[in-house]
């Protein structure tokens, strides 16, 4: 069983509407309701590939029972989520059809408390035992330590489960220092951490810092990595057009995936990146086109570096 953690989860939305232009009113074509936040859209692409996966992490209020109303039937998918006094946040992607562009809105989240932050430590260590994997995924709500990534990589590695970790910032830099077993940064907070904007250079110095190995996407380029065996870059046989959301969270799902299936690292390369680009296909996040997955699968490049 894997298992993710989502802090900070969310209530998706995605608006699709003919051209976005600033300043005037727009008539929404679509509208598209998912659970989400970047841990839980990890487990819906995990669950969709056959693995038993376990959510954990804070929801609240009425978005709240939104998620979990909507995970409640999704199979090999188990709710684990703490309630949170505060309402759970909505993010809004509103896709431009005739640019293809999404431009996506995150609300920051609810305060947790540190009783609501103790008794989600309680059952972090509950869950532990058992576990195959462990993914650490997104924003940190307010009210939740900046070092808490930190500490739950910690706590993964006492047990003895690997741990992916996929954040940014501050709780990206703390963390690395407690020695996860991979990051999944997107070149962005890979230059944040490092100082470089050299992708090659800069997976390597955060290896130097702490992860064991470092995945940086790089967009439309597919996926460098670092790591103990070796250095690959894989690369989609051609660039995507559709909804870039959630395509780094499919990512991770292709990492987990490929770890507990004990895979060399090439073929995770290519997992990771054939899922990546078939849910730029799909029309929201934590989802992928299955057939355009099989299909880029054996398409995928994955060269030594």
């Amino acid at each position: 069983m894997i298992l993710t953690v989502t802090l900070n989860t969310a209530l998706d939305l995605t608006y699709r509407v003919r051209s976005l232009r600033p300043h005037a009113s727009h008539r929404v074509s679509e509208v598209i309701e998912r659970p989400g936040g970047k841990g839980v859209n990890v487990s819906r692409v995990l669950a969709a590939l056959g693995h038993e996966v376990t959510v954990t992490g804070f929801t609240g209020g009425g978005t709240g029972r939104a998620v979990r109303d909507m995970l409640s039937g999704m199979p090999r998918l188990t709710d684990a989520l703490l309630p949170a006094a505060g309402a759970t946040r909505r993010t809004i992607a509103v896709v431009d059809e005739l640019s293809g562009d999404t431009t996506q809105l995150n609300e920051p989240g609810p305060q947790i408390s540190p009783t609501e932050w103790g008794a989600f430590l309680d059952r972090y260590e509950e869950l532990l035992p058992g576990v195959s994997a462990v993914a650490l995924c997104g924003s940190l709500p307010p009210g939740v330590p900046v070092g808490a990534y930190a500490n739950l990589v910690r706590d993964a590695r006492s047990h003895g489960v690997p741990v992916l970790l996929d954040t940014s910032g501050e709780p990206l830099r703390r963390a690395v220092a407690a020695r996860p077993d991979i990051v999944k940064p997107n070149a962005d907070e890979l230059a944040e951490l490092t100082g470089s904007h050299d992708p090659l250079r800069a997976t390597q110095d955060a290896r130097r810092r702490g992860a064991h190995t470092v995945v940086a996407s790089l967009g439309p380029k597919g996926l460098l990595a670092a790591t103990p065996e070796g250095r690959w870059h894989a690369v989609p046989p051609a660039p995507e057009h559709g909804n870039p959301t959630g395509a780094g969270d499919s990512a991770v799902a292709g990492l987990l995936s490929g770890l507990v299936d004990r895979l060399p690292w090439p073929d995770r390369l290519a997992r990771a990146v054939a899922l990546s680009a078939a849910t730029v296909r799909a029309p929201a996040a934590g989802e992928f086109d299955h057939a355009a997955y099989e299909e880029l699968l054996a398409q995928v490049s994955v060269t030594a570096t």
